[in-house]
């Protein structure tokens, strides 16, 4: 009995370390070095994280799945820009994430925007390679919209 549950446990270990292994990063200037290193673009992903319902569904639905992971660590570099109402931000994330509102137009959450960026004298520039937000149908739906975006 005792070597099922060791095994169980061991088990679902091995499910708790694949998926933490996914990072959202949440400073965009680290996103970018990253991304400039790998070659890969980024993953803006714009969400109220703890009061936006369509943000928390696209997180169940898509984003916190094994398809998802295994997508995003082969084609993007993930960055989350987070508006919560009671989760405490630094007042320099606070600033990004509010420019990086207004730089991209953001107009409602969630909003997902696929880009590559560059610096030239000191200032960033962002090209975007696509937007979506929620898109019914899970993981594969959302990510036929997204491999559109990427083979273009």
């Amino acid at each position: 009995m005792k070597k099922i549950i060791v095994a169980l446990l061991l088990f679902a270990g091995s499910f708790a370390a694949e998926a933490q292994e996914l990072v959202w990063e949440t400073n965009v200037t680290k996103a970018m070095a990253i991304s400039t290193e790998t070659k890969k673009p980024l993953l803006l992903f714009f969400t109220g994280s703890d009061w936006c319902g369509w943000c928390i569904r696209l997180q169940k639905e898509v984003l916190k799945t094994p398809e998802f992971a295994a997508w995003a660590k082969e084609n993007v570099v993930l960055v989350e820009l987070d508006y919560p109402r009671k989760a405490p931000q630094t007042d320099d994330i606070k600033k990004q994430n509010n420019e990086l509102q207004m730089a991209f137009g953001i107009q409602g959450f969630p909003t997902i925007i696929l880009a590559n960026a560059t610096t030239k004298e000191g200032k960033v520039n962002f090209e975007g390679i696509g937007s979506t937000g929620y898109v019914a149908g899970g993981p594969s739906a959302w990510l036929a919209v997204a491999n559109g975006f990427l083979k273009k």
